[in-house]
């Protein structure tokens, strides 16, 4: 038998509520969400057009269109403004200006990776070129243009006061670990050359190793590929582009 006390037959229990009562949503409630900040600036923009081109000519149908005019402008203006892609996915100003140089390489036989971590780290490789003339890390800096770069003993780099030898370092270490995983994958030595592509501040030289990484002005980055004797063949460049990219993931995999 059970011990729960029986409940009177002429009132019976109501059923209890197993879900919350869902509320109605409200056009203005969901404006007032910060995802939905640009629907707010759409409606504004919206209705100050059409107030600004009604009121004047007393037309309520012009101001109407003129509304629906600024509305479509600013759709068009976010789509090819506003990248879908979160912030943290997204590469970054001096990564870009790097990649559209590197672009213009393809019809010379130069393969590239972008974002490739370096297993079990943190670290990344921005760029990684494959092409006839060998294989390089690139990573692209954004500093600031108001602070100079200056180098003392062809070892320490600065960038205003500030020592950028753990960049340094940090460049070396990613290009030596790219080496050791390519070569180790291949059965074959690769070497990977490093350096760093400033942009921002004028940098008083052309090319300078540095701790040896090559730092140069990031407008010389194809330059710096380009000028040097070739050493891979086609079917080489292909090689070993298809084993980096199975060594070195990528940072953001689809």
């Amino acid at each position: 038998m059970s011990d729960r006390p029986a409940q009177p037959r002429s009132r019976p229990a109501a059923p209890e509520e197993t879900y919350a009562p869902v509320g109605r949503a409200s056009l203005l409630g969901l404006l007032q969400q910060p995802r939905y900040r640009h629907l707010r600036v759409r409606a504004l923009i919206a209705a100050g057009a059409g107030l600004l081109v009604g009121i004047p000519l007393w037309s309520w149908r012009l101001g109407l269109v003129a509304a629906i005019i600024a509305a479509i402008a600013d759709t068009v203006y976010r789509a090819r403004t506003v990248s879908s892609v979160p912030p943290w996915r997204r590469a970054s100003a001096a990564e870009r200006r790097t990649e559209a140089q590197l672009r213009k390489l393809e019809r010379n036989g130069y393969l590239t990776l972008h974002a490739r971590a370096i297993p079990n780290s943190d670290a990344q490789i921005d760029h990684l070129v494959v092409g006839p003339t060998g294989v390089y890390a690139v990573d692209s800096e954004k500093w600031d243009k108001r602070l100079p770069v200056r180098v003392q003993s062809h070892r320490k780099l600065f960038h205003g006061p500030f020592n950028q030898k753990p960049r340094l370092d940090e460049a070396r270490w990613e290009a030596s670990q790219a080496g050791e995983l390519i070569t180790k994958a291949l059965g074959r030595e690769i070497t990977v050359v490093p350096s760093l592509a400033i942009y921002g501040p004028a940098i008083p030289w052309k090319i300078l190793n540095i701790r040896e990484v090559d730092v140069f002005d990031g407008s010389r980055v194809r330059k710096w590929i380009t000028n040097r004797e070739r050493s891979l063949t086609g079917e080489e460049v292909e090689d070993i582009y298809a084993v980096a990219e199975q060594v070195l993931p990528a940072r953001y995999p689809e």
